[in-house]
């Protein structure tokens, strides 16, 4: 009797311990859905969270990067711009050079317009003298005079080029053919310059001798 309540007692509480374990494993698997739904609930959220930082960064750094390429586009433009007409004033001031030492229609017109006007003002009865300067010196200062003045436009518009970068934005060198375009300007605005002084003077070919 003693060893068959013993065995009842030992056969009960096994089966009260495996009921206990059935029922944890049952809890457990009660719980386990709840669990993995919660976190499956949660992790779309923070990829979405993630993703939309990810996002903001990239346009942040788009934006960054970008800033220096617009900067930098807007101060090749404004390179070039500056390069453009400083070689178009360097051009510039070599062509009036040239004409200054070629001649020009305006110093044709000027000259014969003085020849006329001395022909119209000295009489017949005058000193050969007087006809020569009046008809002929008159007119060739004239010529010397227009001369100078584009020879003096072509050294102040050569000497403007070369110093404007003085005046601009620090870091921006001048391009070497500006410079060389502008220096002979200078020294053909010179040339023209000390010639057309020394015409007017009657230093250089003078008016010839009635004596």
């Amino acid at each position: 009797m003693g060893t068959k309540t013993v065995d009842e007692a030992v056969d009960a509480n096994g089966t009260e311990a495996q009921s206990d374990k059935e029922t944890e494993q049952v809890t457990g698997t009660e719980e386990t859905p709840d669990g993995a739904a919660a976190t499956g609930a949660e992790a779309p959220a923070e990829a979405e969270h993630v993703t939309g930082a990810d996002a903001v960064a990239e346009e942040q750094d788009d934006t960054e990067d970008g800033a220096p390429a617009d900067e930098d586009l807007l101060v090749a433009e404004e390179k070039e711009a500056t390069g453009v007409g400083q070689g178009a004033a360097a051009v510039v001031s070599a062509g009036l050079g040239i004409v200054s030492l070629t001649g020009s229609w305006v110093a044709t017109v000027a000259a014969a317009r003085e020849t006329l006007v001395g022909q119209l003002q000295t009489s017949s009865s005058a000193s050969v003298a007087t006809q020569v300067k009046e008809v002929y010196g008159d007119a060739w200062a004239t010529t010397a005079l227009v001369g100078g003045l584009f020879a003096l436009a072509a050294l102040i518009v050569g000497v403007v080029v070369l110093v404007r970068p003085a005046f601009g934005a620090p870091g921006r060198p001048q391009a070497p053919w500006i410079k060389s375009v502008a220096w002979a300007g200078v020294s053909l605005g010179v040339v023209g310059l000390v010639l057309a002084v020394a015409k007017y003077s009657d230093i250089l070919l003078g008016l010839p001798s009635t004596k």
